[in-house]
């Protein structure tokens, strides 16, 4: 699964504050993530975010733009 940073991933649960996506902020071992509602941060086993992930939004490149 390709995760990079500036990814929006969609979760299966939502967090607390009502927001089902987080931003990823540092890939590696495990993930930093970012809640978009309430500005959270989490750190998160790969293995464990790739298995809770719905959906991957990509940020726009350059090329995407024009």
């Amino acid at each position: 699964m390709e995760i990079n940073p500036g990814d929006i991933l969609k979760l299966k649960k939502k967090h607390p504050c009502g927001s089902y996506e987080w931003e990823v902020m540092r890939t590696g071992a495990d993930f930093r993530l970012k809640c978009t509602g309430c500005g959270h941060q989490i750190m998160i086993a790969r293995k464990q975010a790739e298995k809770n992930v719905k959906n991957i939004k990509k940020p726009l490149t350059k090329k995407q733009e024009s």
